[in-house]
């Protein structure tokens, strides 16, 4: 355990060094510059060049990547090119808001994930087990928008009107003040990733059940409540949590189009937004937040692997 967390924790810094110089190089190889985006393409040269000035475009490179660099451990990150406002100051809402829908999409898709997969397994081969992996299968192959799409057909426009078609909060508020303003994008999101975590709970419960342990403990009269809750279930969670991590990963990603299909005031809606405004600033702040979401889920997935793993933390 100490060396896992050792190896990760020395990888972080050095992870988020080499992605803030690829977001750094990306967004500076990009046609044209700053000063372009602000004052227009038909602006006047002298103008530009002023901007230019102002923005510290006209530096060398490594000068503008070390003063980026410091701005991010100094907290001074600089001002949005699209409003003219601190770039913390539009972020941070959004950042608020979208880790309120990851967290809440991610709880109860782990929840819904588990608990059919347990249920299938301990029904194999039954109309439950069969059912679940039909819709699983189902699921799978439908991308996020047309879920959210169908959602919003039948729960907003035209079958019923239970919900809100658009997820817009006011700025100052925060999501959990109008919970009903969630329910489709979380929805969305836990339909798309349930079927990935109830499929690998499956199997591995599966095969927890089909063990020689589980075989064992039937035999000396253990009753079948205790073999699936103290024996197969926690050996099953462990190579589940891998694809917990994983799903959580992938929210970060997926958010992007659930937060523009329902115009929900997120990280992936601002990235968007950044990149169409071409507002370098705030693409370079949410690129890294985001980087850095990845790399300390995974660590916190490697390590609670191992946890629920007892065999794995005998030194050998």
């Amino acid at each position: 355990m100490t060396r896992l967390l050792t190896r990760r924790l020395v990888a972080i810094p050095v992870t988020l060094l080499a992605v803030s110089v690829l977001v750094f190089l990306a967004t500076e190889v990009l046609p044209g510059n700053a000063a372009f985006a602000v004052l227009g393409r038909n602006a006047n040269p002298t103008a530009v060049h002023q901007l230019e000035r102002q923005l510290h475009l006209d530096r060398p490179l490594i000068e503008q990547y070390w003063s980026w660099l410091s701005g991010l451990f100094t907290g001074h990150l600089g001002r949005s090119l699209a409003n003219h406002t601190p770039v913390w100051g539009n972020v941070e809402p959004r950042l608020v808001n979208s880790a309120a829908l990851i967290l809440l999409a991610g709880v109860l898709g782990v929840l819904i994930g588990v608990s059919l997969g347990a249920a299938a397994a301990l029904r194999k081969d039954g109309w439950l087990d069969h059912v679940t992996s039909v819709i699983a299968l189902a699921v799978t192959s439908l991308p996020e928008f047309v879920v959210g799409i169908s959602l919003l057909f039948f729960f907003s426009i035209t079958v019923f009107h239970l919900f809100p078609g658009v997820s817009i909060i006011a700025p100052g508020s925060y999501p959990w003040d109008s919970p009903n303003l969630l329910v489709l994008p979380v929805v969305t999101l836990v339909i798309v990733i349930v079927p990935y975590i109830m499929r690998m709970m499956r199997a591995a419960m599966i095969e927890s059940l089909e063990s020689d342990y589980v075989e064992m403990a039937r035999l000396k009269g253990v009753p079948e409540w205790r073999i699936v809750l103290l024996h197969a279930l926690p050996n099953a969670v462990a190579p589940t949590i891998q694809v917990i991590g994983l799903n959580f990963l992938y929210l970060a990603g997926g958010i992007v189009i659930v937060e523009v299909l329902f115009n929900y005031p997120g990280i992936g809606q601002g990235l968007v937004q950044a990149v169409n405004a071409r507002d370098i600033p705030t693409i370079q702040l949410i690129v890294v937040v985001l980087a850095a979401f990845y790399v300390l889920v995974n660590i916190l997935a490697d390590v609670v692997a191992l946890l629920a793993t007892p065999r794995r933390r005998i030194a050998r």
